[in-house]
């Protein structure tokens, strides 16, 4: 009898190396894929984007009471590349920042909403002890988008203090007529008032009550 011949087993498929990006280039939100605060990570999936072609955009800020201005700003940035990735001020450096009642949404929250905004593939922390430039430092982005609102980068940027570590940098309008300081102080103003009224009725109140006994 004539033998079977002997089947040869085929090379096996090596893995591939390096960051798996499919969670975060797919439509679904994924935020344990997508935030990424970690440095050594985050600096590795940026290089994996970099490798595919990838333009990498970043951006950062505060993203406090996210509202319609945010979102236009963010889709505004994504125009510039492929990913955008957006560093977000911690609780304590928005504190340092902006002053000691703010933020009003903390960071977790803030960083959970930016996550579900369909042109944002990347969120990462920014804290305390990081300057406005360590990210940058640390990404290297082929676009860096700033806001014409940010007083505190405005020297540094036309100081060109960054142009070594970005291919662009972008500066763009405030994409709302109300921004979100401008919305705090309508609230406090807002509270403020009622406040006053109700001041206002509980004395009068108590003054109709000592005339009337």
């Amino acid at each position: 009898m004539r033998k079977r011949p002997t089947k040869t087993k085929s090379p096996s498929k090596k893995k591939r190396s390096g960051v798996d990006l499919s969670p975060i280039l797919n439509s679904k939100t994924n935020i344990e894929f997508r935030f990424i605060p970690d440095e050594k990570t985050l600096a590795q999936t940026v290089a994996q984007c970099k490798l595919r072609g990838l333009t990498v955009v970043l951006t950062q800020g505060v993203y406090d009471l996210i509202h319609e201005g945010h979102a236009k700003y963010l889709e505004a940035a994504k125009s510039y590349g492929d990913i955008l990735i957006v560093g977000v001020d911690s609780d304590e450096l928005t504190r340092k920042r902006k002053g000691p009642n703010r933020p009003i949404v903390p960071q977790e929250e803030r960083i959970k909403m930016l996550s579900h905004l369909r042109h944002v593939d990347i969120v990462t922390i920014r804290e305390a002890h990081q300057d406005i430039g360590d990210l940058i430092r640390l990404i290297r982005p082929d676009v860096l988008v700033t806001s014409s609102s940010t007083e505190d980068f405005k020297k540094d940027l036309q100081a060109n203090k960054y142009a070594e570590y970005c291919e662009r940098i972008v500066t763009l309008p405030p994409q709302a007529t109300t921004t979100t300081s401008a919305r705090i102080r309508n609230l406090t103003i807002e509270g403020a008032e009622k406040l006053a009224n109700e001041v206002r009725r509980l004395t009068q109140n108590f003054l109709r009550e000592i005339r009337e006994s």
